[in-house]
């Protein structure tokens, strides 16, 4: 135990300990992260591909009630029968929609014999100083619309919902926040329109399909976690193998001239 001594110096006492946080890190926080993303990004680009490549189904058999969603069918693609709420309008601002700021237009639709929804009938671009431009207002009958399923976005935290230009202004598509803020109930997940809908505006696409690095990421977070200890490892080896090698030339005894040249002479005979 005494070769490990040096260990308990304040220098290495430091470089252990950013070690140990290092490795927990990368083992606890960043390498979940990345493969959480990873996790998150696969499941929705097949949900995707499966929205692609099946026809809408009504969207009463996945909303089969008032408070219900479906986060395992968001992007399906699906049908309602219903009307728009007249006079409810309200904007998700701070969008990006083709690389332009863009604002998307959400208004309730009453499902005819199945739950009130939110619908985002795609997006407008601001006028300059972000004022909301005139945004035709969607048909007051009844009509059936096309739509993708999507889940609830998070609530900004620290962004309270406004009033501008005479329209009530959010910075997520909240289905809870916007059903306080209309003083409307709202199904958990809401729907964003396809071409060609009644009351649609601009159509907001669906996201490429990439996995992205976030796998990549997450490995050589895994990978860094393991280099690390066996970097200090290899360090506290060196440091052992420098201190007996000093320990052993101490101890050596250095030969006098006399036997220096004893040895010699001796030699030579």
């Amino acid at each position: 135990m005494r070769r490990l001594g040096f260990l308990l110096r304040p220098g290495w006492i430091a470089l252990i300990l950013v070690v140990i946080a290092f490795t927990y890190l990368c083992f606890m926080v960043l390498a979940p992260w990345q493969l959480g993303k990873n996790s998150r990004t696969s499941r929705e680009n097949h949900q995707i591909e499966n929205s692609l490549n099946t026809p809408p189904v009504s969207l009463k058999t996945l909303l089969p009630q008032q408070d219900s969603s479906a986060p395992n069918a968001q992007w399906r693609r699906v049908t309602a029968t219903g009307h728009y709420l007249p006079d409810v309008e309200v904007l998700a601002r701070l969008r990006v929609v083709e690389g332009d700021q863009a604002f998307e237009v959400l208004a309730p639709f009453v499902v005819d014999d199945g739950p009130t929804v939110l619908v985002d009938r795609g997006y407008v671009r601001p006028l300059p100083g972000s004022h909301v431009p005139p945004i035709p207002r969607p048909p007051q009958d009844t009509v059936t619309i096309t739509a993708r399923l999507r889940d609830s976005e998070p609530a900004v935290q620290d962004k309270e919902p406004f009033s501008r230009d005479g329209v009530q202004q959010v910075y997520s598509i909240n289905t809870g926040q916007v059903s306080v803020l209309t003083k409307v109930p709202l199904a958990g997940s809401y729907l964003q329109l396809v071409e060609n809908q009644p009351g649609g505006l601009g159509v907001i696409g669906v996201p490429h399909l990439d996995a992205g690095p976030f796998l990549s990421y997450g490995i050589q977070w895994i990978s860094f976690g393991i280099l690390a200890p066996i970097g200090l490892g290899y360090f506290a080896y060196s440091e052992i193998r420098i201190r007996r090698q000093e320990k052993q030339a101490k101890t050596e005894t250095p030969m006098t001239v006399e036997e220096k040249l004893a040895d010699r002479y001796g030699r030579r005979r």
